[in-house]
């Protein structure tokens, strides 16, 4: 109050009570003897609102209010909020800066400008827009084949974000609909890997976060391989296994589970299993079974290790032994039952 004349304060309480009828409420005040004007305002949250009014002369009482009381009564600052600031670039200019936008703000605001003829307001409605942002998405998860699962993805924003779904595929596939749950039905091992949520507004640019979801089947043979071998050099059998979780392999001969031992040794290597004999005799030709198991479930095939061109035959009993080993073979390539 500084440097204010004497009549000044004495127009000042009757000036601040007039404001105080001018409280925008509910619904707008309307008088024969105001004139009144109504603006919006559009500011993305963070962002400095600057709510314009202007004066007719440098003598008019001005004032901003909102619907919590006076801010600002000509250059006394009544609001305690320290966002909040005068605007002046020239002389008849009296806006209104608010720093650091928030939803909170978003009320209508009035200045009013009270000269010797007449009251004039203007009221700025302040719109605070927020940019799109996840808040609660679904953690990573594992199921069974079969299962059904529902993913959910949360978000916040002002306008109301859209939001969408999609499975991170070599074809990128979009779900249709706008849902905030993603709902798969008995849900195949081809369904597993990675899922976008992306949440939209037109404030900025979209929030995108990704969930991974895991699907268990149980194991199914993709490779196996016969060989051939000679005496005397080295022979590999190879078992490989589609599977999740990573299956585990065992090797058989006849009915006998085979160990890394006396020559024979396995090599795991996630979903491929490798027997290698390394000095074949004769003793090692014949049928092996390869066994892939996970907790769902188990599965077998028959892999044959048999003589090969070259490996000299030594009497009647390896000769028959070969015979059945390549009758068997055949058996095995060409049967169709």
């Amino acid at each position: 109050m500084v440097g204010r004349s004497q009549a000044d304060r004495n127009q000042l309480p009757l000036f601040l009570l007039r404001l105080l009828c001018l409280l925008p409420t509910g619904l707008p005040v309307r008088s024969g003897d105001f004139n009144r004007s109504t603006d919006n305002i559009t500011v993305r949250q963070g962002d400095t609102a600057i709510l314009r009014c202007f004066v007719e002369d440098r003598s008019s009482k001005v004032a901003w209010l909102n619907r919590s009381g006076i801010i600002f009564a000509g250059d006394d600052k009544w609001s305690l909020d320290p966002r909040v600031e005068l605007e002046k670039r020239s002389l008849l200019e009296y806006s209104l800066r608010i720093q650091k936008v928030d939803v909170f703000d978003e009320v209508p605001y009035t200045c009013s400008v009270q000269t010797k003829q007449h009251t004039k307001t203007t009221q700025v409605y302040l719109i605070v827009q927020v940019p799109p942002k996840i808040s609660n998405i679904s953690e990573d998860i594992t199921v069974n084949e079969g299962s059904n699962v529902t993913l959910m993805c949360i978000a916040y924003g002002r306008p109301e974000p859209m939001i969408t779904w999609r499975h991170l595929t070599p074809t990128a596939r979009d779900f249709e609909g706008e849902e905030e749950f993603l709902e798969i039905q008995g849900i195949t091992r081809e369904q597993s890997g990675r899922y976008e949520c992306k949440a939209a507004n037109e404030v900025a640019s979209a929030d995108v976060k990704q969930v991974r979801v895991t699907v268990n089947y149980p194991p199914i043979i993709t490779v196996s391989n016969s060989n051939e071998a000679t005496t005397g050099k080295q022979a590999i059998l190879r078992c490989e296994a589609s599977a999740v979780p990573t299956p585990d392999f065992e090797w058989y001969k006849d009915d006998a589970r085979i160990n890394s031992a006396q020559g024979l040794e396995i090599r795991n290597t996630g979903s491929r299993s490798i027997l290698m004999v390394a000095n074949v005799t004769e003793e090692h030709y014949g049928n092996y079974t390869c066994v892939a198991a996970n907790k769902l479930g188990i599965t077998n095939t028959s892999l044959y290790l048999y003589i090969g061109p070259g490996t000299p035959i030594d009497n009647a009993t390896s000769l028959a032994a070969s015979l059945w080993l390549m009758a068997n073979l055949l058996f095995c390539l060409f049967c169709t039952c």
